[in-house]
């Protein structure tokens, strides 16, 4: 509208599907970057040379040989965009109002405005039974679908683009990401340090002001406390439960293990909601009748940390896979203890998988919303609810606070994602 001197903006899509879809899209385009792109960049190119010696165009050993291989993996990253949406929340929530309300937003009006918990409740076992579908109709299709592969490094795979379709596709995708997924970034920190078209800090200083604005019970600024403890425990019972887990699966040889292990990742596919929800209806109440932690912030360090535990869980397991166990074997043959085995054979391996895990924890404890916003209480918020509470209200300091609280929030977050990128080890703790 300042470019081009307009009276009204020439797109208007607040309000509408489209929104909620460009949001989506912003949402998860990295995950099947990463899963897709990752397994791609590994497979053997000789597969795809022979079929083209044999007489076939690119584009058929792409059909007949490349799409075939990355069939699971596309699944796989399918699944994960999907069981994301479905359950996406404060996307709906903000975005979408009571027009688009989706399961997720539905359990959360019915329980916390009209107090209707029985309809809240079969919302989420609809919402369960679902995820469970998806889950095995998944694990039929990669079973169908998955051959042994001789997977090479992509040091070696990788080839610069050479054609101009293969560099159109190239910076066709990078303006693509640009566009979609900068420019909301970039507008967020622009609008936080402008005041009155003026360039200001005005909104991160009121931050961190005394007093509590009209209907809080604390001021801004609590909730960025409060995030910071709240992650900071979930980092030591994330990476405690994860660590323990971890060991499980990898030293276990019995039959259930795999049956175990898709038991403590099931918070990964279940929805944040409906563990909030959960939460709220079971403590206090038989047989939890002993353990009242409603209007406990424990509460909440318990939920952040199963939110987390997946994500540890992925970053160590493929670590302590990687332990040959003929180095066990050769240390104890040179007469080192169980415990003297752990700290100079298995440590060294995994402390940086471990330092992943915790600032994976840490990034999911910090952004996580959707069970936080059932039951945190209204004195002890976090980054996400505070936003939410600000956007929810009317002013422009309300907005201005929320602008800064999540250009906070998203530095925080990039901070972290740089710390996951250079401790981790090689591809194998793609996520």
């Amino acid at each position: 509208m300042s470019l081009f001197d307009l009276h009204e903006p020439p797109i208007v899509i607040q309000r509408t599907t489209t929104l909620i879809i460009l949001a989506h899209v912003f949402y998860n385009y990295t995950i099947v970057l990463r899963l897709v792109g990752g397994f791609w960049a590994n497979l053997d190119p000789r597969l795809s040379e022979a079929a083209q010696m044999l007489g076939c165009t690119p584009w058929q050993a792409f059909r007949r040989v490349t799409l075939p291989l990355l069939f699971p993996i596309i699944m796989a990253a399918a699944l994960l965009v999907f069981i994301f949406c479905f359950t996406s929340f404060g996307v709906i929530l903000i975005l979408g109002g009571p027009r688009y309300a989706t399961l997720e937003v539905e359990i959360y009006r019915q329980a916390v405005n009209l107090f209707n918990l029985p309809i809240a409740a079969a919302l989420s076992l609809v919402q369960i039974g679902s995820m469970a579908g998806l889950m095995l109709l998944y694990t039929k299709l990669q079973t169908r679908t998955t051959r042994p592969l001789n997977l090479l490094s992509s040091q070696i795979t990788q080839q610069p683009p050479r054609t101009w379709r293969e560099w159109f596709m190239v910076w066709g995708n990078v303006t693509f990401m640009l566009l979609l997924l900068g420019s909301p970034l970039v507008a967020l920190v622009a609008r936080s340090l402008t005041v009155e078209g003026q360039f200001s800090l005005f909104y991160y200083q009121t931050l961190l002001s005394p007093h509590a604005p009209n209907g809080w019970l604390v001021p801004p600024s609590a909730a960025i406390s409060n995030s910071l403890i709240f992650a900071t425990a979930t980092v030591i019972g994330a990476l405690m439960l994860g660590l323990m887990v971890a060991l499980t699966l990898t030293q276990s040889k019995q039959k259930g293990t795999t049956l175990f292990e898709a038991l403590v990742m099931l918070p990964l596919v279940t929805s944040a909601v409906t563990l909030g929800f959960g939460y709220t209806v079971s403590m206090g109440q038989p047989p939890f009748s002993w353990l009242e932690l409603r209007t406990s912030p424990i509460l909440v360090i318990i939920a952040h940390t199963l939110v987390a535990l997946p994500f540890v869980i992925r970053a160590i397991l493929p670590a302590l896979r990687t332990i040959q166990p003929n180095l066990h074997e050769a240390a104890a043959i040179l007469g080192a203890t169980p415990r003297q085995v752990w700290w100079q054979v298995d440590w060294p391996i995994i402390r940086r998988a471990l330092l992943v895990g915790a600032v994976f924890a840490f990034t999911v404890s910090m952004g996580e919303f959707g069970a936080t916003v059932f039951i945190a209480r209204p004195n002890m918020p976090t980054i996400p609810t505070a936003i939410f509470r600000l956007v929810d209200k009317p002013g422009q300091l309300n907005y201005g606070q929320a602008l800064a609280l999540s250009s906070l929030l998203m530095l925080i977050c990039t901070l972290a994602f740089i710390l996951i990128e250079r401790f981790r080890i090689g591809k194998q703790q793609e996520f």
